[in-house]
């Protein structure tokens, strides 16, 4: 008789198993990402995300910092966004110029296209006036109108006031709101009292806008706009210290993606350099969806675990609770945000009922 080694049966040692996929058994995207939480590589990663983003947005403790980059507003995610904060599952934002100039276009009415390859050269499109985004055209047309409207929108404002990006969108916001109504990011977050934050302002159009109606102002023989991106930091450190824990949401990587957690290190300075008395801070929840890998060690691709050795997110074993889904936004996005607002209408419904 052969003699059969004693091996661990995997439940002994605490491992889960995992269920197949059975999509017969599947009614809605909510059943699609507890089914896909229970397989493996990537799908299991965007179930795991629903789960994440579900206990970030229910726990009443937290406040959710959405931060966003990447052409999401030309490829048409924007109202992605309005419906996160409409339904208070971000409390504030944090977005690249560029997202937000393309969201005004869309929110003022105006138009974006597509683009399939081989239509055009993209020296006939630069001669034509077309903007090309990966498979997506932004009119020139669309820059010029939105720039008239940028400078009839700022000369509402009183130039003795020193503005910041929050400032600004808030007051775009405001101003879009009134003239345009419908829907869009600047509208909805006016609407929410929720701040917007744009770290590197000057790297979009809404920033040479910014700069060309100075121009204008100064021709023009008027006092000029003065711009203090530090406003924002000081705001935004202030308004984090206050919360009991933080979560964030994070499409893409870059500047705000970075500028949203370097405020736990910001807090850590001014209590050991300056000697501040203050709330120490850190992520307790975080969701990333970005395609770009780890290895390429640009910060985009960077892990929570890594940002844990900075001081930015509490690690798992003192009940952190991450998640990082390597994949196209535009595939993965939807699906995940639409499971959990679907969840989270099972759940009200339910507690309804009891």
């Amino acid at each position: 008789m052969r003699k059969q080694k004693n091996y661990s049966d995997g439940i002994c040692d605490g491992f889960e198993p995992l269920q197949s996929l059975d999509l017969n058994k599947v009614k809605d995207f909510d059943e699609l990402a507890k089914a896909m939480s229970m397989t493996g590589f990537g799908g299991r990663r965007l179930g795991e995300a629903v789960d994440t983003l579900y206990e970030m947005v229910m726990d009443p403790d937290c406040f959710v910092v959405g931060t966003f980059s990447g052409a999401m507003t030309p490829a048409k995610m924007g109202l992605l966004i309005c419906d996160m904060i409409d339904q208070g599952m971000i409390n504030a934002m944090v977005s690249t110029g560029a997202l937000m100039t393309h969201g005004m276009i869309e929110a003022t009415g105006m138009t974006h296209f597509k683009y399939k390859e081989g239509q055009s050269t993209d020296a006939e499109l630069y001669k034509k006036g077309y903007n090309r985004i990966y498979d997506v055209l932004e009119l020139e047309k669309n820059l010029d109108d939105l720039d008239l409207m940028v400078y009839d929108m700022l000369d509402e404002l009183d130039p003795k006031e020193v503005l910041s990006s929050r400032t600004l969108c808030q007051h775009l916001g405001k101003s879009i709101s009134k003239k345009m109504g419908g829907r869009g990011i600047l509208i909805s977050a006016y609407k929410k009292g929720i701040p917007i934050y744009i770290p590197a302002f000057t790297d979009s159009e809404l920033g040479l806008d910014f700069a060309t109606t100075n121009r204008v102002r100064a021709r023009e023989g008027k006092e000029l706009f003065q711009y203090n991106p530090f406003i924002d930091l000081e705001h935004f450190a202030d308004l984090m210290q206050e919360k009991k824990q933080a979560g964030i949401f994070t499409i893409g990587g870059g500047v705000p993606r970075n500028w949203a957690q370097q405020v736990g290190p910001y807090l850590d300075y001014l209590e050991k350099r300056l000697g501040d008395t203050g709330k120490a801070f850190r992520y307790k929840y975080g969701v990333r969806i970005c395609p770009e890998p780890v290895h390429w060690g640009g910060l985009s691709g960077c892990t929570y675990s890594e940002g844990v050795s900075w001081g930015k997110f509490v690690p798992r074993k003192e009940g952190g609770k991450t998640t990082e889904v390597m994949a196209d936004a535009t595939i993965a996005w939807p699906i995940i945000l639409k499971a959990v607002m679907q969840r989270i209408k099972k759940n009200r419904k339910n507690k309804k009922r009891k």
